[in-house]
């Protein structure tokens, strides 16, 4: 099947679903300029072992360590802009051709596209929380703490450490994990965009979609399970999809 005979399959598919649901990953935001997870050479696991850097334990065990790896990198999610695949989730959506999207990503990039129903299951980076008391922050204030020479930062009430929203290594699933496992029964149409689908719980989401599309850069443990499988990069698919709907972005 050609490139452009994908798209138009993705498009009668979208159209014939009575219930689709996007799931997105790291690799939808590469185009945004944030690196991604797992790709060979670049991923930020190749250099990094997540389980000393990002995990719940590291957070305990040396938190002012753990912000110093963590805090530049997090920050930077802040002056990235949405691509045009997560313009396109965002415009089907309104459309009332999509549900919603489940999203492993924390850069907020679905819902600063225009998204309105978002299941972050890994959490975001838009408010923090102290770890004693649970008094809730923006996360500018843990950013502020930091580059203002307190690190760890500390909660104003109780004195007790902040920690990001997120869902670090270790950490039990949040309540949009458990929301979205709720909201895709019925699913008839799942579309996957750059995910590798290696990543459990949320790696198990996809089988309960009647139908699959991915749209992700390399392989997938789904792709032989997939309706339509499509290697290449989600921002030009997703213009592409739009075209043939004939609602082109801008």
């Amino acid at each position: 099947m050609s490139y452009n005979e994908k798209i138009k399959k993705v498009v009668r598919l979208i159209k014939e679903s009575k219930k689709t649901l996007a799931l997105t990953g790291a690799g939808i935001s590469t185009e945004s300029g944030i690196p991604d997870y797992r790709s060979p050479g670049t991923g930020l696991w190749e250099k990094h072992d997540p389980a000393r850097t990002a995990s719940l334990s590291a957070l305990r065990k040396d938190p002012a360590r753990f912000y110093n790896y963590n805090l530049d990198r997090w920050t930077a999610y802040s002056h990235a802009q949405p691509n045009a695949a997560h313009y396109a989730l965002a415009r089907l959506e309104k459309m009332g051709l999509l549900v919603g999207v489940i999203t492993q990503n924390i850069d907020s990039l679905h819902v600063r596209a225009g998204a309105t129903r978002v299941w972050e299951v890994h959490g975001h980076l838009r408010t923090c929380h102290c770890m004693e008391c649970r008094e809730s922050y923006g996360f500018d204030q843990l950013v502020y703490s930091i580059r203002n020479g307190t690190n760890p930062p500390r909660c104003v009430k109780c004195g007790g450490i902040l920690r990001p929203d997120v869902v670090l290594f270790e950490d039990r699933m949040n309540e949009d994990f458990y929301q979205a496992t709720q909201v895709i029964s019925g699913c008839q149409l799942m579309l996957v965009v750059g995910s590798s689908l290696t990543v459990y719980p949320v790696a198990g989401l996809p089988g309960v979609a009647r139908e699959i599309v991915i749209i992700n850069r390399t392989p997938t443990p789904y792709d032989e399970e997939a309706a339509v499988v499509i290697h290449d990069s989600a921002g030009q698919v997703f213009r592409d999809i739009m075209v043939e709907l004939g609602e082109p972005l801008p």
